[in-house]
């Protein structure tokens, strides 16, 4: 944990304070019409749990666990006449067979979890833009408490990373984790990926519906290493679980446009997510950016 008592907490560590808070405009898209009908949870995503609404059917299959009778009854009805001597040696009024079997589609309302992966390095460690990303969280929490989102906040820097904000949709924990946060040190890139692949696994076993959305705010240049291997072919190797699991990831990538050797943009890449260049940071610009990816994210889950 870090120690906020000390500004200079080891030698050339130095805290930036958060920027200003906004009133994040509301984006109106379709999935939020659909969602926020009434009060709750606002994404709706799909669950093979009995629980939730239930909105339409889809033949069974070897899934028999929660079938829809109405369903299943008109999926058969058009075949009873066919089935005139099945009704005699059974002796039943109505005639079914597993073919004609529909299991329930359900929805139920869910939390996104939107976890934020920033580098405090001294690689990119302008106050300006630190300033700007503690002003974007701090907003886009108070959006997610009105929304019921979760939101959580990893810190990497010097030779480790730390869980700043453990997922939450607290705003007084927030502006109490983001007051000062030290900036400075080398980059280990890696520790900062896995500790966020770790959180959102954690938070997935814990509530199997939630919609993760990892934002890693990074110019992908790591130089510290917690293995063997090499700090970019680690940092490679931990970026490609993010695919394979499905986690959908968003890459800020913080570099100036003069400096900037396309590793943050091949780290998105590895992890199958978008990669945006924000040379102006702004929190308004980071903000719109999360909320946008957040729809598409709920949008491909229905």
């Amino acid at each position: 944990m870090f120690d906020n008592r000390d500004a200079y907490w080891w030698e050339g560590g130095k805290k930036v304070k958060s920027g200003a808070e906004f009133a994040p405009r509301k984006l109106q898209t379709n999935l939020d019409k659909l969602t926020r009908k009434h009060a709750g949870r606002r994404s709706r995503t799909k669950t093979d749990r009995k629980r939730g609404h239930y909105i339409q059917a889809r033949p069974a299959g070897n899934k028999t666990d929660d079938i829809a009778f109405d369903a299943t009854l008109r999926a058969a009805a058009p075949y009873q006449k066919l089935r005139t001597e099945q009704l005699k040696q059974s002796g039943m009024a109505y005639a079914l067979r597993r073919s004609d079997l529909q299991r329930k589609v359900r929805v139920r309302r869910t939390a996104n979890l939107i976890l934020f992966v920033v580098d405090a390095s001294w690689s990119m460690a302008v106050s300006e833009r630190m300033q700007a990303t503690k002003g974007a969280i701090l907003s886009l929490l108070t959006d997610a408490y009105q929304r019921r989102d979760r939101v959580g906040l990893v810190v990497f820097q010097k030779d480790r990373a730390s869980m700043i904000l453990p997922p939450t949709n607290s705003v007084l924990l927030a502006k109490t984790a983001l007051q000062n946060i030290p900036v400075g040190g080398k980059t280990p890139l890696s520790a900062g990926l896995m500790m966020a692949f770790d959180c959102i696994k954690r938070e997935k076993t814990l509530h199997p519906d939630i919609i993760p959305l990892m934002i890693l705010l990074t110019d992908g240049a790591g130089n510290v290493s917690v293995s063997h291997l090499s700090p970019q072919e680690e940092a490679n190797r931990i970026a490609e679980m993010f695919k394979i699991e499905n986690i959908k990831t968003v890459t800020i990538n913080m570099e100036h446009v003069a400096f900037d050797q396309g590793l943050a943009s091949k780290l998105a890449e590895r992890m199958g997510g978008a990669c945006y260049s924000l040379g102006q940071l702004r929190a308004e610009i980071l903000y719109q950016t999360v909320r946008q990816e957040m729809d598409a994210a709920n949008k491909a889950s229905l």
